[in-house]
């Protein structure tokens, strides 16, 4: 029977030749080297970019629960003759996957929306009357009205549309960028998460997880972290009482020493991520308050972002922290808002959906024109799918809902290389098919990691013997159309 030194021995031989360069040799060479080379301005570990970067930073507003995109960003006026006309036939012909929500309906009414659109700006791009504020920066919107994906619910949806893969385990959008950039800022993490509350108690909140903001398989440092709006922005920040910041260096690393001999022993990647993850804590203490004190700010701030800045948790208030952590050298912040799962009572639920985001949407856009990082910042506003053209349950004029549709969907992108005042793709007359341009989920992958220099087919992971990637096997392309 081999002795546990013997199989610590083979695991460091393994590591050592199946790693090579980035196991116990980059240990090794960062305890050598002063923390200054290793922190700003460092290469990332590994090199997938093959052109010149339009973005340096992105952030991704993630409306969860599916926009109706005939409500934002997609009109269809002309149906309003069509009131209440039965989709059935229709419906069937064109072979319609049918959620169990709305699989017992006897007839589907066709419902027109109840809001109205305004071509606005110097592209006289549609906008709905949900968005006034977003509609005044539309000159800097790329309206992509065809998207589609082959998830139907929410979870496999989000998952599919964060994670590239509709089965949960897999890598974020985020924690590939933070793995194939690396970071700017020694203090702060490159891929934040931030949770903005919705303000209409009756709306249908879909149920979240960190999957969708996880590492998976890549090594946890490249996680997001999440920043809390309630109390201490990350957990168990502060140091204990009677502990002082001297005490907690010098615990720190004793600490230190002792997970590097477990590292030559074991050879274990996941004992350097808790190594980077302590370091990574300490230097927060003292960066995280300084970024969420936003008394630095000027009033002009909150006058932009309006009101509802001033109250932590808002998508107002996320969207100027979300500038803050932009400027301060984090390479990704994802904004998860939720409550957009309107099946019932849509005209009175949703103008509180976009009422929430719409001053913030536009402020953001401002905020970054103004102080000149727009054009290197990557901004993405979109939900998981669509919504049905025909009513779910009962319908009259002022009230219907609509079911999950996967085959159609409007997002907006701006900034960072991508043409503004446009709209890419078209739908059919009922808002069913894509007519035009069609834009898959994995499309949206490999065009963002484009604009921030990746190409999609060269940034991988070996993991259980394959070459994972975010946007898998399937083809994936560049949406070279909306690129300036």
């Amino acid at each position: 029977m081999n002795s546990i030194e013997d199989y610590n021995a083979q695991v460091s031989r393994r590591q050592f030749f199946r790693k090579g360069g980035t196991g116990l040799g980059v240990a090794a060479l960062a305890s050598m080297l002063p923390r200054e080379a290793l922190s700003i301005g460092a290469e990332p570990e590994f090199d997938f970019r093959a052109i010149a970067p339009k973005a340096k930073r992105a952030i991704y507003l993630s409306m969860v629960g599916a926009p109706a995109q005939m409500e934002t960003w997609d009109p269809k006026p002309h149906l309003r003759s069509e009131f209440k006309k039965d989709l059935t036939g229709y419906l069937k012909e064109q072979g319609e996957r049918l959620t169990g929500m709305t699989a017992g309906q006897s007839t589907f009414p066709l419902a027109p929306s109840a809001f109205e659109f305004e071509k606005m700006g110097k592209s006289g791009i549609d906008v709905s009357e949900l968005f006034p504020y977003t509609g005044k920066v539309v000159d800097e919107l790329c309206v992509i009205r065809s998207m589609y994906t082959e998830a139907i619910n929410h979870e496999p949806a989000n998952q599919l549309c964060f994670t590239g893969n509709q089965v949960a385990g897999k890598a974020s959008l985020g924690s590939w960028l933070s793995y194939g950039l690396g970071s700017s800022n020694e203090n702060l993490p490159s891929f934040v998460v931030l949770h903005a509350k919705h303000s209409n108690p009756a709306a249908n909140v879909q149920a979240i997880s960190n999957r969708l903001w996880g590492s998976g398989y890549l090594p946890g440092k490249y996680a997001g972290v999440e920043l809390r709006s309630v109390g201490d922005p990350v957990l168990y920040l502060r140091d204990a009482p009677g502990i002082d910041r001297a005490t907690r260096r010098h615990m720190l690393d004793g600490l230190a020493k002792l997970n590097q001999e477990s590292l030559q022993l074991v050879g274990d990647p996941n004992i350097q991520t808790r190594i980077q993850q302590y370091e990574m804590a300490f230097r927060m203490q003292a960066s995280v308050p300084e970024l969420t004190d936003l008394s630095s700010e000027p009033e002009s701030s909150f006058e932009l972002y309006g009101e509802d800045s001033r109250k932590a948790g808002t998508f107002a208030s996320s969207a100027l922290m979300g500038r803050r952590l932009l400027e301060r050298g984090v390479r990704f912040v994802q904004i998860f808002h939720r409550g957009w799962d309107q099946h019932g009572s849509l005209p009175q639920h949703l103008p509180d959906q976009c009422r929430d985001v719409d001053q913030g949407c536009y402020a953001l856009i401002t905020d970054l024109k103004r102080r000149g990082m727009l054009d290197d910042t990557l901004v993405i506003w979109g939900g998981e799918f669509g919504r049905t053209i025909y009513s779910q349950g009962t319908l009259n004029e002022r009230t219907y809902g609509r079911d999950h549709h996967p085959r159609a969907f409007s997002i907006w992108m701006a900034g960072g290389g991508i043409k503004g005042g446009m709209v890419h793709g078209a739908t059919d007359d009922y808002g069913y098919n894509i007519i035009e341009k069609p834009v898959h989920i994995r499309d949206l992958h490999a065009t963002i990691l484009h604009q921030l220099g990746i190409d999609h087919e060269r940034m991988s992971y070996k993991y259980q013997g394959l070459d994972q990637r975010l946007t898998g096997v399937e083809p994936a392309k560049v949406v070279k159309d909306i690129l300036a």
